[in-house]
């Protein structure tokens, strides 16, 4: 157990530095299916990630860390989809939210700047 969990919080530092993730990127990050993600998403009402345009899921740092909570207690600590709800529903929720309204526009904006410049500089 102490092995698989150390592996997980590995994973969890080792995902690229990204603004956004689509659901093929965190199945790979967080090890776990697609499928079991949008089944997740049914079942946790905390677990809202965004949606593109065109309908694809898009998750951000927040959705991971959370994603990396659920997978914990679902499989090491074996809680029930229940008592995940219980645990992790109203503070998620809370914590999620403020979260997004700290992190202000002109953030994002110095955050996205800097990924063009790194795009820029590997297409040079």
């Amino acid at each position: 157990m102490q092995k698989a969990h150390a592996k997980n919080l590995k994973a969890n530092k080792a995902f690229p530095d990204k603004l956004f993730y689509k659901i093929g990127e965190v199945s790979k990050i967080a090890d776990v299916e697609p499928y079991v993600l949008r089944y997740w998403e049914s079942e946790f009402p905390f677990l809202k990630p965004r949606k593109s345009k065109s309908g694809q899921r898009i998750y951000v740092k927040k959705d991971l860390e959370l994603i990396f909570q659920i997978k914990k207690l679902l499989y090491e600590d074996r809680y029930t989809i229940e008592g995940v709800r219980k645990k992790l529903g109203d503070s998620s929720v809370n914590k999620r939210h403020s979260a997004r309204e700290s992190l202000s526009a002109s953030n994002a904006v110095e955050h996205v700047k800097q990924r063009l410049r790194e795009i820029l500089n590997q297409l040079k």
